[in-house]
């Protein structure tokens, strides 16, 4: 089975800049999209998801922010929208939907960026938190389990390519980072890191300033984590740059599993 997670940074914007193609030529399973900032009565006149695909959209209540879809074809059930926190308990962010896929569980995520401002970043941190506890029901489950997703944070050193230029930015500050060695700490493992091992990158975002698109200056932000009864069907993982020099400032993260 082959899974994708790619953070669309609009969904119209990057059909217009031959996503479909893409799509086709990855030919996964299950997509698991972010920040489509979009309602599907949006899209283009004729638009269509890929054939054979079911769809499932979660948009934000607010038009043109965050949104999550997940499309697949392999039977798919929505298993439930949002983390259970009493920030936004109805997620009307739009950023959290579960789905399963056969005995899959996918969690599609689109974890909120504190960049924005002090009260923005404090409610990214309670939101991570909340997160830690929700998730924690995968890892005690022996069904394979993905989290999966945009999750605005470069874990180490080797995820960025200039840290310390950017230990104050929201992002890579130590205390997320920390919360990130505590999540994999509960049990899930990053399968593009097990992939690579300990080398710099590779990068998933690039920041459209100066010259870091061309000159492979990013951040690794986009994972897919896996419990450990999907570890153990693991097979390979891999970044398409090029996604996200055509399509968005996103690349995907391709990743397959013997199932």
């Amino acid at each position: 089975m082959r899974v994708v997670t790619w953070n669309l940074n609009g969904i119209r914007a990057a059909h217009r800049k031959g996503m479909d193609d893409f799509v086709n030529d990855i030919d996964a399973d299950v997509w698991l999209f972010q920040e489509v900032r979009a309602l599907p009565e949006q899209m283009p006149s004729g638009w269509s998801a890929a054939p054979g695909h079911e769809v499932i959209w979660h948009p934000a209540e607010k038009k043109g922010y965050s949104g999550v879809s997940t499309w697949s074809r392999v039977e798919m059930t929505e298993q439930g929208r949002g983390i259970d926190t009493e920030l936004d308990p109805q997620d009307l962010e739009g950023r959290v939907l579960h789905t399963k896929h056969g005995e899959l569980d996918c969690v599609n995520i689109y974890l909120p960026n504190g960049g924005a401002s002090i009260e923005r970043q404090q409610y990214k941190d309670k939101w991570l938190e909340d997160l830690l506890i929700w998730s924690q029901k995968f890892i005690d489950s022996d069904k394979p389990a993905l989290l999966c997703g945009d999750l605005n944070i470069a874990h180490t050193e080797n995820d960025i390519w200039n840290p310390s230029g950017n230990r104050r930015t929201s992002g890579f500050l130590p205390h997320e980072r920390e919360w990130f060695t505590r999540l994999l700490a509960t049990g899930w493992n990053d399968l593009l890191r097990i992939q690579v091992g300990d080398v710099k990158g590779p990068y998933s975002w690039w920041s459209n300033r100066g010259q870091a698109r061309v000159l492979n200056r990013g951040w690794r932000i986009d994972y897919v984590l896996a419990n450990h009864a999907a570890k153990e069907l693991f097979k390979s993982a891999k970044i398409l740059r090029e996604g996200g020099l055509v399509v968005s400032d996103h690349a995907p993260l391709i990743v397959d599993l013997n199932m």
